[in-house]
This record gives structure tokens, C-alpha cells and sequence, in this order.
């Protein structure tokens, strides 16, 4: 298991690719060790995305976010949230693009779960460890990382 401070995120984009495309969400959890210390959960302001698809995927819980007029101010937030610490990070193409500016030293965060990534890894994780599906995919994320230490004791 992961020792020391790390965080572990997902992200939601309007499109793939970050030059045409903005962050509609971004969640993610400061953790030392297994111990959470902080939550980052903010979400682009839903009149500056014109997708519907993803404005339906992020119409839950509208009230624990913080919004945000841009994907700089986001990133720019997230930077200090994330403190320059390691990033654990679902490893699809878009995830990395979107993240490419920010030094963190980033990892699959399936490198822990024994899991390559693949359209239907969260899926799979759910079922891995008998979670319930959750709109977090950062919390389900956790809740792997937890039940994999306790397999390890």
C-alpha cells in the first residue's frame, strides 16, 4: 500500500482532449496512508458546459460542490490542494492530458487494486469488492484501496 501523503482523483471532461474540451468535475481525496485528511470536490459552473451527456452524468449532490468559472481556476486550486504530493489517478488518456501541466509524479491508481484500466474498470471494482455503485468514483476508488490493506494483514 501506498505509504506517506497521496492523492487520489478522477475527473470528469466535456471532451477527451483538454484544448477543445474544459474539466466539468473533479474530485479527489488527500490521504496519509488510508487516513483521509481532505476532500476536493469541484465542478465546472453548468452554464460554461454545452455537452448534455455530461451535464446529466453530473447532476447529483449539486449542493457539495464548490463551481468554478474555468478549468485553470480548477487546475490552479487543485495544484494547492494536491500540494506537489503523488498523484494516484485513473489512467485513461484524457485523465493524463488534462493533469499534463501539473508536476505531480503520477500512478495508476489500478497498480494497487491488481486491475489494468479499461472502459469498464470501475465496473469491475464494484464487483471486485462487492461495493455499491456510487456516482464518487473517487470514494469507490477509496474504499478498494482500504479493503486491499486489510487483504495484506
Amino acid at each position: 500500500m501506498k505509504k506517506g501523503k497521496y492523492v487520489i482523483l478522477e475527473i470528469i471532461p466535456t471532451t477527451r482532449n483538454p484544448e477543445t474540451g474544459d474539466i466539468a468535475q473533479l474530485s479527489a481525496l488527500k490521504l496519509d496512508g488510508l487516513i483521509l485528511i481532505e476532500r476536493f470536490d469541484y465542478r465546472l459552473d453548468k452554464t460554461k458546459i454545452d455537452n448534455e451527456f455530461v451535464l446529466k452524468m453530473i447532476d447529483y449532490d449539486n449542493d457539495k460542490f464548490n463551481y468554478e468559472k474555468s478549468t485553470k481556476s480548477i487546475l490552479k486550486k487543485f495544484k494547492k490542494f494536491s500540494e506537489g504530493l503523488d498523484l494516484l489517478i485513473i489512467d485513461s488518456d484524457y485523465t493524463k492530458n488534462y493533469l499534463n501541466d501539473l508536476e505531480n509524479n503520477k500512478e495508476s491508481v489500478f497498480n494497487y487494486l491488481g486491475l489494468k484500466f479499461h472502459n469498464d474498470v470501475i465496473e469491475e471494482v464494484i464487483k471486485k469488492y462487492n461495493l455499491e455503485p456510487s456516482n464518487y468514483i473517487v470514494d469507490l476508488l477509496y474504499e478498494a484501496l482500504i479493503y486491499e490493506d486489510g487483504k495484506k494483514s
